[in-house]
């Protein structure tokens, strides 16, 4: 962002909370620059749940500033902005008054497109989404490359690996860092250590594709990571598996050509449709029903059926699953029975 002439619209979005903060506050450090906070930012709408006042948004907007010679007006939430009164938005972003620098925080919804497509005409669209892996290997990479410290390469891998998918810890990572080595220190493994704190959350497709190699000490690390982060329950962990087999119980047995007919039975994109139709075939129909019983049975015992707690369900689930779907040469039949 350093560097780039400053825009008279932005809109902030993405998928994280925490990252869209973060962005936003680092956007305003460098829109405001050495003017007072106070007198320079102007935030503007009401309460979460409630409608954004747009003529107020509108008045801010065409106000020149007092006593300084830039006003910045913040929206929060810009996604409860009614489509009503989007026009009247659209026409201060084709038209702003030079001193003025609206900032539009993703939030509360969807943008509505036709804002989306004036602010990128005449501003800018700053896209924090982390959702797919590539998006998070991406936004490390750069906040990587702006930190006041230089991770070592196995450090930067270790960094990625341990945060996982809650990149927001990692600002918090680096300021401690430049604080106890000093800026532009070179961070090692070693270095890097001491400072990450307990592991974040990881996709859940890591764990079925864990299953899916028949790899059960893997598919139980991930388990026990992801149920540690606290955001993840075994309810949410049976829905993902029950997703997963129900998808190749959907094609076993049909008469499913490629990723297109899959994807099409599926609803889902053909590049994922075709590792589940490979998966598919690859078990064949009597295991995928054996999967989706343990499913059903793990599904019951969750929710009292077995008096076990729901953790310990949900791994003895995965460790069958895993031994299930393992190569026929590298297993015994049903090794693992319920």
């Amino acid at each position: 962002m350093s560097g780039q002439a400053v825009a008279s619209s932005y809109i902030v979005r993405g998928d994280d909370a925490a990252l869209v903060a973060q962005e936003v506050r680092a956007l305003l450090s460098e829109v405001v620059g050495d003017r007072d906070h106070s007198l320079a930012v102007e935030e503007v709408g009401g309460p979460a749940g409630e409608e954004i006042n747009v003529g107020a948004v509108v008045d801010a907007c065409l106000t020149p500033p007092f006593l300084i010679d830039r006003r910045v007006v913040v929206v929060r939430e810009a996604g409860r902005l009614l489509t009503a009164d989007v026009p009247r938005l659209v026409e201060v972003v084709r038209d702003p008054l030079p001193s003025t620098v609206l900032i539009l925080v993703g939030g509360g919804g969807a943008v509505p497109p036709s804002l989306v497509k004036a602010v990128k005409a005449s501003g800018r669209i700053i896209d924090v989404s982390t959702g797919k892996a590539g998006d998070r290997k991406a936004w490390l990479h750069q906040h990587l490359r702006g930190a006041t410290v230089r991770l070592e390469p196995k450090a930067e891998v270790l960094l990625g690996q341990h945060v996982g998918e809650d990149l927001g810890r990692v600002e918090g990572l680096l300021s401690a860092l430049g604080a106890a080595y000093g800026e532009g220190s070179r961070i090692t493994v070693d270095d890097l250590e001491p400072y990450l704190g307990e592991a974040g959350n990881v996709p859940r497709y890591e764990l079925t594709a864990a299953i899916d190699q028949g790899e059960p000490a893997l598919a139980l690390t991930v388990l026990h990571r992801m149920l540690a982060s606290g955001e993840v329950v075994a309810l949410q962990v049976l829905s993902t598996l029950h997703y997963h087999f129900a998808g190749m119980l959907a094609l076993d047995g049909g008469d499913v050509q490629g990723e297109a007919e899959a994807a099409a039975v599926l609803g889902t994109a053909p590049f994922v449709a075709g590792k589940v139709l490979a998966q598919a075939r690859r078990l064949g129909s009597a295991r995928i029903a054996r999967a989706v019983n343990l499913i059903a049975q793990a599904d019951l015992n969750v929710k009292g059926g077995s008096g076990l707690a729901p953790e310990l369900v949900v791994e003895i689930l995965v460790a069958r699953l895993s031994w299930l779907t393992r190569p026929a040469g590298s297993r015994a039949p049903y090794s693992v029975r319920p």
